[in-house]
């Protein structure tokens, strides 16, 4: 079994996306279910369906790149612009997936309600 779980979903949607397939299966946990949630809100993915060890994804060819971010360092409220010109192309270009006291949001929501937390990944 897998150390990252989160960097295997995200390393097999990648791939997927890549090569242009529509589906894909990522392993399940707790974490990649919530990032899924939030991939879909904002159109990345196009639905999830969660079976007993695996997630079955359906995508929507947006994905250009998505990674996982180690050492996953945090954050202060007021640094969330010099972070997204680090890992994301441009402005309102891609998300940043974050963990807060208030669960995993993105960088966006993060930013807007003025909290600070420790960054996961990036997708655009």
């Amino acid at each position: 079994m897998s150390v990252d779980l989160l960097a295997d979903a995200f390393n097999t949607i990648r791939t997927h996306e890549f090569v242009g397939q529509e589906e894909c299966h990522v392993p399940s946990s707790k974490t990649v279910l919530r990032v899924l949630e939030l991939l879909k809100s904002h159109g990345y993915v196009k639905d999830f369906i969660p079976e007993d060890t695996k997630i079955y994804v359906k995508l929507s060819g947006r994905i250009n790149n998505c990674k996982v971010i180690k050492p996953r360092f945090p954050v202060k409220k007021d640094e969330w612009s010099k972070v997204e010109e680090r890992y994301i192309p441009g402005v309102d270009i891609g998300l940043i997936i974050v963990s807060t006291q208030e669960g995993l949001i993105t960088n966006r929501d993060a930013s807007q309600k003025e909290i600070g937390g420790r960054i996961i990944a990036f997708v655009y």
